[in-house]
């Protein structure tokens, strides 16, 4: 981690080394850093950008007729093929402001206790921007045998056959094996699976799992890892990709002919989800949003409804799983990743680490803080994005939970 982002005054005695808190800093992000930890890690050079460009070369088809060679007759040569990806590295930062009284009363506990919040918040933003690039690829197998995520329902557990049907998935594509733990030690060759504390709790009633208490063999293990079942090993992430219900709300007014409808309330995730060209059900009929006005509780459609829809007819949206038939609540379906080596990629800028902490003490903002009144502690994530780099190498497996 770099020391370059952080002032420190050596005439205030009272602020601890920088170093010190850079720790407090990574210690608590690295519990959230799950999604992040089985990457491919690439740097982009200082100056050069900020994005990066990931290149394969495709395979040659094993053809066997085409490849028979003929006595003294030198075939045609092959052309090489490859397939590219890029990637558009991001800043993510927060700050805390430590006024001089409480720098005064109890300035310490204040910055360690601030910094570890700080890295506790700007880790899960690291693990959510690594599980949401991780969860975007389009290999994807639905539960039960269904065929897609609206037919989920909360009896469509994660089961041994849903791993062992990803772990043929990953085998047929060729996908490579890890062969070692994150520090470089060697195991045996496996595949990884993230999954929630709701999906292990689902999986571990088969007789078949095998938590780490049982290995048989002594061997390095992941941090966070729970067990192993079919080559395939598992840790656990509290931040794993739950798929939930984005608008379930209903209408308070509308008039005939026009295309904005007044909702009872507006759903937290409006400025996410109600954006030109969602989707959304009112009552029975589907209807694409034009855009919506959060401050005022107004939703306005691609096109004028002729009819007044009632008030109290239900708004919702069909992200989720399936819905129940009265409240057109949706299931909650949760992501569980099975994938391989290099099935995608983390990348930051020059190799620094993603996560910096920022001290500024009293008087370091000059005449913006004339009677020396504030002080600051910040966290900064630098440069960082992730991608998927082959997605016939990681499986999403949706499914419901245990309620």
């Amino acid at each position: 981690m770099s020391n370059n982002n952080t002032t420190i005054s050596t005439a205030s005695s009272t602020f601890s080394n920088k170093t010190f808190y850079d720790r407090a800093l990574l210690e608590t992000a690295r519990t959230r850093l799950v999604h992040a930890s089985y990457g491919q890690k690439r740097s982009i050079p200082r100056n050069s950008g900020k994005r990066v460009e990931f290149r394969r070369y495709e395979l040659f088809a094993p053809n066997t007729n085409a490849l028979v060679l003929e006595e003294g007759v030198t075939p045609a040569g092959q052309s090489l093929a490859q397939s590219k990806m890029e990637a558009e590295v991001k800043q993510y930062g927060a700050y805390v402001e430590v006024s001089d009284l409480l720098d005064l009363t109890s300035f310490d506990p204040v910055l360690t206790e601030s910094t570890e919040l700080l890295g506790e918040q700007l880790g899960t933003v690291v693990e959510w921007v690594t599980r949401d690039a991780m969860c975007a690829g389009t290999n994807v197998q639905y539960a039960g045998g269904k065929t897609n995520r609206l037919s989920l329902t909360a009896g469509d557990k994660l089961t041994v056959t849903e791993i062992r049907k990803a772990v043929r998935s990953l085998k047929k594509a060729k996908a490579r094996m890890f062969n070692e733990t994150g520090d470089g030690k060697s195991r045996k060759p496996h595949f990884v699976c993230i999954c929630s504390p709701d999906a292990t709790y689902d999986l571990q009633s088969d007789a078949l799992w095998q938590d780490v208490s049982k290995y048989s063999d002594v061997e390095h293990i992941y941090s966070g890892e729970i067990g192993r079942l079919f080559g395939v090993v598992f840790v656990e992430s509290t931040e794993a990709k739950v798929f939930t219900q984005s608008v379930l709300t209903a209408v308070s007014a509308h008039t005939a002919d026009s295309a904005v409808v007044t909702l009872s309330a507006m759903p937290e995730s409006a400025a996410l989800y109600l954006v030109s060209g969602a989707k959304i059900k009112i009552g029975s009929a589907e209807y694409t949003v034009s855009s919506c006005d959060a401050e005022n509780k107004t939703v306005t459609l691609s096109e004028a409804v002729s009819n007044a829809i009632a008030a109290g007819t239900l708004v919702y949206s069909e992200d989720a799983g399936a819905l129940d038939s009265g409240s057109k609540k949706g299931t909650e379906i949760h992501a569980t990743l099975v994938f391989g080596a290099d099935a995608y990629g983390i990348i930051d800028v020059d190799g620094e680490g993603c996560l910096q902490a920022i001290v500024k003490p009293c008087g370091s903002g000059g005449a913006a803080d004339p009677l020396d009144q504030r002080a600051t502690v910040g966290a900064k994530v630098t440069a960082y994005t992730a991608k998927i780099l082959n997605n016939l190498w990681i499986v999403r497996i949706e499914h419901g939970v245990s309620l």
